[in-house]
């Protein structure tokens, strides 16, 4: 019987197409291997086979023990593996894109560049966020006064909503505890969104660093979606939490988190809105082409193939 260090790797035609796969599978508190050409979840309940070929991304929870032979199988087949806390609240470590394909890393990097587009993106995200406003005149310095006082505005108007007293932001990085209750809220909802948001974007194979509305840091582009979020998700769970109670306001904070971004679909939604923004044709993704499919740049924006010898080529 063939071992399976000496199985062939499969060719990127046989591989299922990304469109046709589960887009986020998460596992947690359990052991994975590799049984043929399936993951195989072990824990006190039982095994559960997983044919690699389905999965799009396998996002690892706390107390997930992952085998040499099951990565190299999920390689194999194209999934991206992403190390998360639990209920893919935080984003800890990555390994491959989801795709194949850098059409949509491109895409970024192209819009990025130019500063006009650079400015329609970012007012492609202020509008995701307050769809009742035409943001299409405003310049960034408009951009980024308004989005304050939208956001101003969202926590006075949430944290009356929940009864909850509201002296406004005050968050002093590495002292969590030095706010009240309901500025401790935030701060974890918040830092809950970001882990969310560089889970997904690692996932696609995105630029974290190129940023539309932040700039200078290496999660740039992480931090842009993680506020498309704030003010339908984090602020108002932040503050029905704190309202409820003061005691672990943190710890209850993430796991409220966890559990809205599980009812609202969350990180498929990630991924249309990061595909939405990026790309010109959304429905037409290339990132759903399955093959490797390498070209060589040439000049006047001409991609030719690769794979032969050039030197005889009439250029």
């Amino acid at each position: 019987m063939s071992t399976v260090g000496k199985r062939g790797a499969s060719t990127p035609w046989e591989l299922t197409r990304s469109g046709d796969r589960i887009s986020f599978i998460y596992l947690e508190r359990c052991i994975l291997h590799r049984e043929d050409n399936a993951i195989t979840a072990e824990d006190a309940d039982g095994t559960i086979h997983i044919p690699s070929a389905t999965i799009g991304t396998l996002l690892l929870g706390p107390g997930t023990r992952v085998t040499h032979q099951a990565m190299s199988v999920l390689g194999d087949s194209g999934a991206g593996v992403v190390w998360v806390g639990e209920q893919g609240v935080r984003f800890y470590s990555g390994g491959r894109s989801l795709t194949r394909s850098s059409a949509l890393v491109e895409a970024q990097a192209t819009k990025w560049a130019n500063r006009r587009t650079r400015l329609e993106v970012a007012r492609a995200m202020y509008r995701m966020r307050f769809p009742d406003e035409d943001p299409s005149a405003l310049t960034r310095q408009e951009l980024l006064g308004r989005e304050g006082r939208r956001v101003k505005d969202c926590y006075k108007r949430e944290a009356a909503r929940v009864g909850l007293p509201w002296h406004g932001r005050r968050y002093v990085p590495g002292e969590f505890d030095s706010g009240d209750p309901a500025n401790q809220a935030i701060t974890a909802a918040t830092q809950c969104m970001y882990g969310i948001a560089q889970t997904t974007v690692a996932a696609l194979g995105c630029a974290s660093g190129l940023g539309f509305v932040h700039s200078g840091h290496e999660l740039s582009f992480v931090l842009d979606i993680a506020d498309l979020y704030k003010a339908e998700i984090a602020i108002p769970v932040a503050m029905e939490t704190a309202a409820e109670s003061a005691e672990d306001v943190g710890s209850r904070t993430r796991r409220a988190i966890r559990d809205r971004v599980n009812e609202t679909g969350l990180l498929n939604r990630c991924v249309s809105d990061i595909k939405n923004l990026l790309l010109d044709e959304p429905d037409d993704d290339p990132t759903g082409d399955p093959t490797d499919r390498v070209t060589l740049q040439s000049d006047h924006g001409i991609e030719i193939e690769s794979g032969y010898n050039l030197a005889e080529e009439p250029w």
